[in-house]
């Protein structure tokens, strides 16, 4: 019994083998995308048009599997065609031939010029690839490639999947596939062959139809007809007799200082190298037949000058050097510099005055500060003559970065009035004209930059030509000195900035400024343009109101005299009566006062009369009866004019217009520092109250001149003038019976305490002369010309004030100008060229610009991409005029040959293959032809082709005579065939090889079809 026992206490090892095996869940995953993708089936499309597989669309999609630790990647690509019949799709196609199939033998789209690759070896409109995801992984040992095509063999058969399934094997740099496809009872085999050297038997036709014939081994004789379609390619790499038609700037010239001013106004264009490499000629034989042609080792038949088909390709110069993307490049750069003075120069040989320094810095860093800023302790001129004493201390002349000839001929193309006697009372005669509405004038609106004939537009193109040209950041630092001092020179003397044109429309500027309200002010800073160039703007305003101010002073005013500001153009002025003269006495012994004593006082008030303490009371009484007759009895200043029939309510006196104080025109930095001082005010009943008073000055000063110049008035009358939709009246009768207008203030006017009541209540009659004023232009004048120094201490690297100041403010402030020139340089050269595509790309440019450079701090990366799009169309246009000059459009006499030479070489630009109309025979064919003979001659040092022909003999002509053409670069065949595989009654399917043969590279690719079903 035991021994019975003894086998039945054993235990057993026992092998579960329905558990999935790597392989196994493999293949499960690739047959499980397939499903997803809804590659099941047969589904049959439209015959492929010629040209589709370039004109098309091609879409792909991809998803990732593991075999173990390893990671493959599945794509799907296919070309987008519209969806045929439903009901057609969902018919089982039992005996026709799956799509790809049938596409092995469409001859529309022999060698597209632009496909994947197995598309252009085996013409196929959908496929999937399954390669290594890394590029640096490889499928290498004959045994993983074969089990990589098993696991493909299998899922296309457990799926019914139709369309070919290729596996990527060896290195990706190789591009070797193979695949195969499944159909109903028939199969493709993809192979490839890929060699680094031919032999010799195979680079011929003859040879290849013996490895096309042998590897189909149809047991039919005789054989089916092959059918063959052969490309021949040559290269044309050196152009003899075409120069690059650019000339480079003449840099002597520039450094030397003999260039004229208008030079520094224009931007340079072109590229300083040829931008087309080389040229292609594609020759093909698209339908030939075994028998009709030769082509073997010793004898061919394949001249290219016979070929039906020409088709041509340029190779484009990578990255060709252009000068107007260097230059707005080398002026970018300069905004991305982050060292300091002391970093570029080395420590600062002004170290004696550092202390002076500090001050200094501590001055100009309060500008920014939105406590109150005591401006006379800086003073700009200190600081700008300080600079100048030192440059002549440290330095000598010879050792300035520019000379003098250069520097003057830059300072008179910037101030043109400079070379007169005297400089002009106003703007330069450029600015006279009407500015132009064009849509190139406009970019700056666009652009945030300035109008293309201002100051400072010209100033941009200037520090950038000197930039590239004169020495960098120390020629820009020399050139920015100067014109900070050509800024204090025409402040201090009155003499208006030219090329700064200004808003002449208050209405341009507050729209909803009601019409009857006379504001006329010129000279408001333009906020669709950038800062720098409002800060000129500003700076011009202020010069004219102190011009005014000054010119006021200087004048002997007698009764009844109507003085006006010189700097608003037709603003009216105040109306002075005899009482004003004592206030006017006390002006005149102001006059000869220095710019540096006007701007001693923090704040600047206009004189006021003595006796107007009297007022103090009357203007918290201004509603009740006593105070109008205190008022009334008055006399009345500042008017301006009568308003129409308007009286006043109480005394029933004419209504007057009163002489106003022009508001206080800001730049954007100003708008948005006042902005986050309100903010800063908080959301509560009283942050809103103080905000609204800080709001109401403009209003207060109205309030005031209106009452001055109508004694006796009410808020009513004000309301009417200022804001007569706020004065409501309508029709009642009256005790008589007869009909009367009756009004009164509107709702919103009636609301207890609002800030209109408060006002009038507060407000005294003050005319516009004597109260104080809402822009005081000495304060923003300083401020102006701080903001001036403040970048020229950035820039001054030889001056060394503020060691710790980076040089990329002033170019940050202006590359906006130096984009908008180079777009304009751009437009004005492709309209030179007329191309179509060109115009497409440069709108996409000002569209993208305009995007960026409205932002107050664009991206460095974004605007990386509008300057290499910006040398993108420099290179096209370069291309272009490179291309024509060697087709020679402009040498052709007939109108309709120059017209289709220019159609030709436009066509070269933007697409990836022209083809040649009449081949060898037509127009452009024959220049070609002589191009690539002209470049045989040249190679061989032969004689021209004129000497050739005065030779005399035959034979001295054949022995001097070279090849039209040279060997060609790359040989491209397509063989077809019909046959029954493997055996005679099999059914019979296509069959396809590609071939290419160049310099280093030989690839087979073939498509061998069987039947499964009878073999």
């Amino acid at each position: 019994m035991a021994a019975d026992s003894e086998p039945e206490s054993e235990v057993f090892e026992l092998t579960d083998f329905t558990t999935a095996s790597e392989w196994e869940r493999f293949i499960s995953r690739v047959e499980e995308i397939l499903n997803d993708w809804k590659l099941i089936g047969n589904s049959l499309g439209k015959p492929l048009e010629k040209g589709i597989f370039t004109s098309g669309t091609w879409e792909e999609k991809s998803d990732e599997i593991f075999f173990a630790d390893f990671k493959f990647s599945v794509t799907h690509h296919y070309l987008v065609q519209e969806s045929t019949d439903k009901e057609g799709k969902d018919e089982v196609l039992e005996d026709v031939l799956p799509q790809s199939m049938q596409d092995l033998l469409c001859m529309n789209n022999d060698f597209p010029p632009r496909a994947h690759c197995l598309v252009r070896w085996y013409g196929l409109r959908e496929f999937v690839v399954l390669a290594p995801a890394a590029n640096s992984d490889a499928v290498l040992s004959e045994s993983k490639c074969n089990l990589l095509l098993s696991s493909v063999s299998i899922a296309l058969g457990n799926t019914g999947c139709q369309v070919p399934l290729f596996a990527q094997i060896h290195h990706k740099w190789r591009r070797m596939y193979v695949g195969e496809c499944q159909g109903p009872g028939v199969r493709t085999d993809f192979e490839m062959v890929h060699l680094r050297k031919v032999p010799n038997q195979y680079t011929h036709l003859s040879g290849l139809l013996d490895i096309f014939k042998s590897k189909i081994g149809c047991p039919l004789t005789p054989l089916p007809a092959v059918s063959i379609a052969i490309r021949l390619t040559y290269v044309l790499q050196d152009w003899q007799q075409y120069f690059w038609p650019q000339q480079p700037p003449d840099i002597d010239a520039l450094v030397g200082g003999e260039v004229g001013g208008l030079e520094f106004g224009k931007l340079p264009f072109g590229a300083c190298e040829d931008p087309i490499s080389e040229l292609h000629l594609a020759t093909t034989w698209p339908h030939l037949t075994e028998g009709i042609i030769v082509d073997n080792d010793v004898y061919s038949d394949l001249d290219p000058l016979q070929a039906p088909h020409w088709s041509v390709r340029v190779r484009k110069a990578d990255n060709p050097q252009c000068l107007l993307g260097d230059f707005v490049t080398e002026f970018f750069k300069v905004c991305r510099r982050k060292e300091s003075t002391d970093e570029i120069l080395g420590r600062s040989t002004f170290e004696e005055e550092g202390r002076e320094i500090a001050d200094i810095t501590h001055a100009l860093s309060k500008l920014t500060e939105p406590a109150p800023v005591p401006i006379h302790k800086l003073s700009v001129s200190n600081m700008v003559h300080t600079a100048k004493k030192k440059i002549k201390k440290h330095r000598g002349v010879e050792e300035s970065p520019l000379n003098n000839d250069v520097l003057n001929t830059i300072l008179l193309f910037l101030f043109p009035d400079a070379a007169s006697e005297k400089p002009l009372d106003g703007t330069s005669s450029m600015d006279n004209n009407p500015l132009s509405e064009s849509e190139e004038y406009n970019l700056y609106n666009q652009f945030k930059s300035a109008p293309s004939d201002s100051l400072t537009y010209k100033l941009a193109l200037c520090l950038c030509m000197i930039n590239f040209y004169h020495g960098g950041l120390k020629g820009v630092a020399h050139l920015w000195q100067e014109f900070v001092l050509e800024m204090r020179f025409r402040w201090e003397n009155d003499f208006l900035i030219p090329g700064i044109v200004q808003q002449t429309k208050w209405k341009e500027i507050q729209p909803n400024v009601n019409s009857r309200f006379p504001r006329l002010a010129s000279g408001a800073p333009d906020l669709r343009c950038c800062l720098l160039h409002q800060k000129l703007q500003m700076l011009n305003c202020c010069i004219e109101r102190k011009k005014a101010r000054d010119e006021k002073r200087k004048t002997s005013i007698s009764d009844n005299v109507t003085n006006t500001y010189p700097g608003d153009a037709g603003r009216p002025g105040d109306q002075l009566g005899p009482d004003n003269l004592k206030d006017m006495d006390k002006e005149k012994g102001e006059v000869g006062k220095s710019w540096d004593s006007w701007s001693d006082s923090e704040e600047e008030f206009f004189e006021c009369l003595s006796d107007t303490e009297e007022f103090k009371g009357n203007g918290q009484e201004s509603g009740k009866k006593g105070g109008l007759k205190e008022m009334a009895n008055l006399k009345p200043e500042g008017r301006l004019n009568q308003h129409g029939k308007l009286t006043l309510l109480h005394n029933g006196e004419p209504l007057y217009i009163p002489v106003t104080q022009e508001p206080a025109p800001m730049t954007e930095d100003l708008l948005e520092e006042q902005s986050e001082v309100l903010a800063k005010l908080g959301t509560s009943a009283e942050g809103a109250h103080l905000r609204a008073r800080m709001q109401s000055a403009c209003l207060l000063s109205d309030m005031e001149s209106f009452k001055a110049a109508n004694p006796g008035c009410c808020l009513e009358d004000f309301v009417r003038w200022y804001s007569p939709r706020d004065y409501i009246e309508e029709e009642v009768i009256d005790e008589k019976g007869n009909t009367v207008l009756k009004g009164e203030l509107s709702a919103r006017m009636k609301i207890p305490s609002n800030m209109w009541v408060e006002a009038w209540e507060t407000a005294k009659p003050v005319p516009a002369r004597r109260q104080r004023r809402l822009f005081d232009d000495t304060r923003e004048a300083e401020k102006a010309a701080a903001l001036i120094i403040d970048l020229s201490l950035c820039l001054l690297q030889v001056l060394h004030y503020l060691a710790m100041q980076k040089p990329a403010d002033l170019a940050r402030h202006l590359l906006p100008c130096v984009i908008h020139a180079a777009v304009l340089k751009v437009k004005e050269e492709e309209s030179l060229e007329n191309n179509s595509s060109v115009k497409k790309i440069i709108k996409q440019i000002i569209s993208h610009s305009s995007k960026v450079l409205h932002f107050p701090n664009p991206e460095d990366k974004k605007l990386e991409e509008i300057i290499h799009q910006i040398t993108n169309v420099e290179a096209l246009i370069a291309r272009a005029r490179s291309l024509k000059a060697k087709f020679g459009t402009e040498k052709c006499e007939q109108e309709e040959e120059k017209e289709d030479l220019e159609r030709f070489v436009s066509c070269l630009l933007v697409q990836p293959e022209v083809l040649v109309v009449g081949a060898g025979r037509g127009h452009a064919g024959r220049i070609i032809h002589k191009l690539f003979v002209n470049a045989q001659r040249a190679a061989a040092m032969a004689p021209p082709e004129e000497e050739l022909k005065r030779m005399g003999s035959a034979e001295e002509r054949r022995q001097n005579s070279v090849s039209d053409f040279p060997p060609p670069a790359g040989r491209e065949l397509i063989l077809r065939t019909t046959v029954p595989r493997p055996a005679p009654y099999s059914r019979a399917l296509p069959q396809r090889m590609y071939s290419v043969l160049t310099k280093e590279d030989f690839r087979l690719a073939g498509a061998f079809s069987s039947d499964t079903s009878f073999f």
